[in-house]
């Protein structure tokens, strides 16, 4: 099998198509070509995980209306002719795209060299890109009900998001929390901005820290590494050995499979891995993400007793204090990972791989 993949931007593109190429691999041999952006995360990531990695310039529209769109337009066009040109040379079985620009000339030129294409939708609300390559892709596939009804009928399949499989595959191992200084014998909870922080959660956990600090249950409080060493300066000087603050976790779902809890935003990769491993969750969604995504995503969860969530416009030291100790009552926190679990997809992997096989053996 011979797939080309496509996704940029932000980790929740990126992190979905890694994990699905691994899950493939691993169960037969695929050969790979990645296409991203020269200046994207993906040009970092991809080829560290030893993919063959391709790139082209594509912007995004602005909302406006600017000379920059006129622009964009060209480089879309210039864009569909490099793609075409991979493509040919490689000449994949079939092209998955997961989202951000990059998407956009990348799978539009697959359509049109008549390779089967699949689009993946991680949010409950769909991206830009996702809404136009809808009516030339042969398959959406989408890890919310609520996208359903957004995509054309006779495309739509439901398979998850693929970080929820790599995330019931994480390591077992329950000295983790003693690795990072905690006492197994009390509650953990890990407090998360994602991997670059979220200012105004940092700030919530700055004034809730006094109060914090006097409680029978541990933080394990991830600033986010653009953060750290600011963070770092205004931390109280007696620094609770209940709290311990990093910049950065590496191998998160290893240690969300130990713990009572999460605090963080609702992005679509964070969801997966939470309600594959069953953790309950505060989510505390961006405000600041194309249509207000994220709180689409975290409602869907509310709505089904898997998740509590705080708006942004209501988190402060009360409110995430009183939510942190809602989930000391076991039994509650119990039923919401219970309910966690009914919701997500741990077989999301082998359901995308699945969808991709079909379409590229058709």
């Amino acid at each position: 099998m011979r797939i080309a993949v496509s996704g940029g931007g932000t980790g929740g593109h990126i992190y979905p198509a890694l994990a699905l190429i691994r899950h493939m691999q691993r169960k037969e041999a695929t050969d790979v070509l990645y296409i991203g952006t020269e200046r994207g995360l993906e040009s970092t990531l991809v080829p560290e995980a030893g993919i063959p990695f391709k790139s082209v310039h594509i912007t995004g529209f602005k909302r406006s209306l600017s000379f920059e769109n006129v622009k964009t337009v060209l480089r879309f066009v210039k864009a569909v002719r490099q793609s075409k040109a991979y493509l040919k040379a490689f000449k994949p079985d079939v092209v998955i795209g997961t989202g951000g620009y990059v998407c956009g000339p990348v799978v539009y030129a697959a359509a049109k060299l008549g390779i089967p294409t699949l689009i993946h939708e991680q949010n409950s609300v769909p991206g830009i890109t996702n809404k136009f390559l809808a009516r030339y892709a042969d398959k959406v596939a989408v890890c919310f009900d609520e996208a359903v009804t957004r995509f054309p009928e006779n495309k739509v399949v439901y398979t998850g998001n693929p970080r929820a499989s790599e995330a019931v595959e994480a390591e077992d191992n329950p000295s983790v929390l003693k690795e990072h200084g905690f006492n197994p014998d009390k509650p953990v909870f890990v407090i998360a901005g994602g991997s670059r922080g979220a200012a105004p959660i940092n700030q919530a956990v700055l004034d809730a820290y006094s109060e914090l600090a006097k409680k029978d249950y541990q933080i394990l409080y991830v600033t986010g590494s653009v953060h750290y060493e600011a963070i770092q300066k205004k931390l109280p000087a007696y620094e609770a050995d209940s709290i311990i603050t990093v910049p950065y976790v590496e191998n998160m779902p290893v240690l969300l499979r130990q713990v009572r809890g999460a605090v963080g935003r609702a992005g679509a990769t964070s969801i997966a891995e939470l309600t594959a491993l069953g953790v309950p969750a505060v989510y505390i969604p961006s405000p600041y993400v194309t249509e207000n995504h994220q709180f689409h995503n975290a409602d869907a969860y509310v709505k089904k007793g898997a998740a509590l969530m705080i708006e942004e416009k209501d988190l402060n030291a009360e409110t995430l204090i009183a939510a942190l100790d809602s989930l000391q009552d076991t039994a509650f926190a119990a039923d919401m990972s219970q309910k966690a679990k009914e919701a997500g997809m741990p077989q999301a992997a082998a359901m995308l791989a699945d969808e991709l096989n079909a379409l590229g053996r058709s």
